[in-house]
């Protein structure tokens, strides 16, 4: 466990703990001129609470461990949708306050390609609701009407308390034969998991492919390049555990540092 004696750290010279990540992310954050120390992985309530205790200033926290975490800390609405947490705040008056900032990542890279949200039309594709809520930030961002589909339609109806009011909302099941007819009237496609259906897509579709396994040859419209996601997942983490904002480009040496850790 941490040491938690006498010694504390002051608000100028707090640390951020990395949960799972290798040495290289501490020493990329260093030369951002972030202090950063390892942590242990087990006991992540344990950790947590040692962590305010040193005053740590936050925490990034590994895809593997990011499960784990959600009860460590008090999750904000993106963690609680998606049943993880993958940074933390310690510097609040509300103690150890748990984001999943991926979600709003996916917002600022569509944001950030010139992609015209306002008055398209959306359609995620995913397993079970905490899947379909990776895409939720994005309803944000000015769609007229959203398509969720699911393994079974009351599963994509639990995401629609995830979306803001005043959208027109179409849950349905995979199963549901209509799903076609769905996403031919949508714009942007978000694969969040699971199969991309055979000859779903049409040339004026674009889509947004968050499980990394569909092929550029087996999508007729545009695929969306995921290469930059890191770069603002990173920043979203950054500004959570730290108060600080950086530019997406600012982190590339951190992203090379931290790339091979989502199988930990």
């Amino acid at each position: 466990m941490l040491y938690t004696g006498p010694c504390m750290f002051t608000p100028a010279d707090a640390p951020v703990a990395l949960v799972g990540y290798p040495t290289e992310v501490g020493r990329a954050l260093r030369e951002l001129g972030i202090p950063a120390l390892d942590v242990p992985t087990e006991h992540p309530k344990e950790v947590a609470q040692a962590c305010q205790t040193l005053r740590f200033a936050g925490a990034l926290v590994a895809p593997g461990q990011q499960g784990q975490w959600l009860g460590a800390a008090q999750a904000d609405p993106e963690a609680r949708r998606v049943g993880r947490i993958d940074a933390v705040a310690f510097h609040g008056a509300a103690g150890a306050s748990g984001t999943f900032a991926y979600a709003d990542a996916l917002s600022d890279m569509i944001e950030a390609s010139g992609y015209s949200a306002r008055g398209a039309s959306l359609a995620v594709l995913g397993n079970t609701a905490a899947d379909l809520a990776l895409a939720a930030p994005l309803a944000r961002l000015g769609f007229s009407d959203i398509g969720l589909v699911a393994d079974s339609a009351p599963e994509a109806e639990k995401a629609i308390r995830d979306l803001p009011t005043g959208l027109r909302i179409f849950p349905m099941s995979r199963r549901d034969a209509s799903v076609k007819a769905l996403v031919s009237r949508s714009d942007l496609v978000v694969l969040a998991t699971g199969d991309l259906p055979t000859g779903l897509l049409e040339p004026y579709h674009t889509l947004l492919d968050l499980t990394g396994r569909v092929s550029r040859s087996a999508v007729s419209g545009t695929l969306l390049d995921l290469a930059e996601l890191q770069l603002f997942h990173l920043a979203r983490q950054l500004l959570h555990a730290t108060g600080q904002r950086f530019a997406p480009e600012q982190l590339r040496p951190l992203a090379a540092a931290a790339r091979g850790t989502a199988a930990k």
